[in-house]
């Protein structure tokens, strides 16, 4: 004889059944680190490493990303991104973007643990916010948060990696080069195995030196304004950024002074709490 389903039971798992899948705002808490992304599906490799980063970060202490949390936050970590920021945000390691009016950054308060360098912290004290003195680009601590995982070789005398917008100026230098929308980790074994990395990315400029490879900055063109690359020389404890005006001038200056930088400062103030 066929048990009849109790009415209740049945009206329950009818409402399931034709519920509509849950929308982005129907999930559980959590914390969502920024990352910019160019338009369309590329993925530039610097600002993927805001998200890298932060998953190694919490890997290493026993958490995921994707956990739930009690409250949804925003983290932003690594890129000039700081104008996407809106208030109550929290920053570790972000800079201002030299290109974006002060306008645009349109947050009244945000919760800062540190910043890439004094100029965005200035910038920031400006507008009233408290901002430690805790200077750095996350992506300086690859070497430490892998520490297995990338080993410095001599495959190339030189490696140039171009800024997003100089790409299509790469193939025309005469030099090896690697793009920046390749894998994180295809660039990083790229830059390691140079023995000086010349660079009109920032990111390429960082990881050559996080890594201990001379590294200098090339201006190719006017389309990034030199703040950036100026605020991240002046965090890591140079006087500010000399850069080449071209391949042939940043071959006869060779690398800029080694950066003077403490990973574990910067790591002792990534904001675990908003996982707790």
């Amino acid at each position: 004889m066929k048990q009849m389903m109790p009415p209740r039971l049945h009206r329950a798992l009818s409402r399931l059944r034709h519920a509509p899948p849950p929308s982005y705002d129907d999930r559980y808490p959590r914390v969502d680190v920024f990352e910019w992304r160019p338009a369309g599906s590329a993925i530039n490799f610097g600002d993927r490493l805001a998200t890298v980063v932060a998953e190694r970060v919490l890997a290493l202490h026993g958490r995921s990303l994707d956990e739930e949390t009690a409250r949804d936050a925003t983290l932003f970590t690594v890129g000039s991104v700081m104008h996407f920021a809106k208030t109550g945000d929290t920053v570790w390691g972000s800079g201002v973007n030299g290109k974006i009016p002060a306008d645009r950054h349109a947050f009244d308060a945000l919760d800062i643990r540190a910043v890439r360098g004094p100029l965005t912290a200035a910038f920031l004290s400006e507008r009233g916010l408290d901002v430690p003195a805790v200077y750095g680009d996350p992506a300086l601590l690859l070497p430490t948060l892998f520490p297995d995982r990338f080993k410095r070789h001599s495959a190339r005398p030189v490696l140039f990696v171009p800024n997003l917008h100089d790409l299509t100026l790469a193939p025309t230098l005469g030099l090896p080069f690697v793009s920046p929308l390749r894998g994180w980790n295809a660039v990083v074994e790229q830059i390691v195995g140079a023995d000086l990395v010349l660079a009109s990315s920032l990111h390429g400029v960082v990881i050559a030196e996080a890594f201990g490879i001379p590294a200098r900055h090339v201006r190719l063109t006017e389309t990034e304004p030199p703040f950036k690359y100026d605020d991240y020389a002046r965090g890591t404890g140079r006087s500010g950024i000399d850069s080449a005006n071209s391949v042939a001038e940043a071959l006869e200056m060779g690398g800029a002074p080694p950066i003077s930088f403490d990973p574990q400062a910067l790591l002792a103030t990534f904001p675990h709490d908003l996982w707790e």
